[in-house]
């Protein structure tokens, strides 16, 4: 660690960036940090966990299926804390150990936590505290543990958010397309989309469009109703839950 307890970096307003709070020198920026440790051939720690990746093929409808999905599902919403319980002082002890050193490890290229070892991340603005960071992998419940504990979709299925979104909208579509319910596209090309503005005249009142966006959700919800009523009684599948019977 290059700063701690009271000697921080501070921000210059003039240059736009954090600089040693004695020399008023300006910190590392990240592009040369990269390149420095890309310069750098051989690391100066290594850690290898053995091996970790155990691949195995899973078909869908199976009670197999069913049963690792039910734990994915349990177990990738708890917190580590959960997971993991300290029962010794031995092992509270290592807990207390592990997150000190991960509130001074940086957790991404954005981490303020770069800021106690002379280096600026992405994004330092002057709001940026340094050594303090509020991402999950700091915390004591994740030890660790970034937020994402799987591949988001996108890295798996090729599809954006955008994507889903669109793949839900023409599924509801064609339901209500079977029973008669066509929903036509709404041609947005001739309208222009801006903010309102405190006090416009022109924007109707906040309950008006509150009463219509609920009664636009019950039309919607009645109609969905009606296309899965016309479809028949749903599927039954497996037992997809690890914990069938609630506590």
């Amino acid at each position: 660690l290059v700063y701690r307890g009271d000697r921080l970096p501070v921000w210059d307003a003039q240059a736009e960036s954090f600089v040693d709070p004695e020399t008023r020198n300006p910190l590392t920026a990240w592009g040369e940090a990269v390149e420095a440790v890309e310069a750098v051939e051989e690391p100066a720690h290594v850690v290898t966990f053995g091996r970790q990746v155990h691949s195995k093929g899973i078909l869908g409808g199976t009670d197999e299926a069913g049963r690792h999905i039910g734990y994915l599902t349990k177990y990738l919403t708890k917190s580590t804390g959960e997971v993991i319980e300290a029962t010794s002082a031995r092992q509270r002890e290592h807990h207390d150990r592990l997150h000190a050193e991960l509130s001074i490890t940086p957790c991404s290229p954005r981490c303020p936590v770069w800021l106690l070892y002379g280096i600026q991340p992405l994004g330092a603005t002057s709001r940026t505290t340094p050594g303090h960071c509020k991402g999950r992998a700091h915390r004591w419940t994740t030890l660790g543990l970034p937020g994402r504990r799987v591949l988001v979709s996108r890295k798996w299925s090729g599809k954006t958010l955008a994507d889903h979104k669109a793949d839900r909208k023409a599924f509801v579509r064609d339901m209500l397309a079977a029973v008669g319910i066509v929903k036509p596209e709404q041609d947005t090309t001739r309208l222009i989309w801006r903010k309102v503005d405190p006090g416009d005249r022109d924007a109707p009142p906040r309950a008006h469009l509150l009463m219509r966006a609920i009664a636009e959700r019950i039309t919607w919800k009645a109609e969905y109703d009606r296309a899965l009523l016309a479809a028949g009684p749903p599927m039954s599948g497996p037992e997809t839950s690890a914990t069938p019977l609630a506590a």
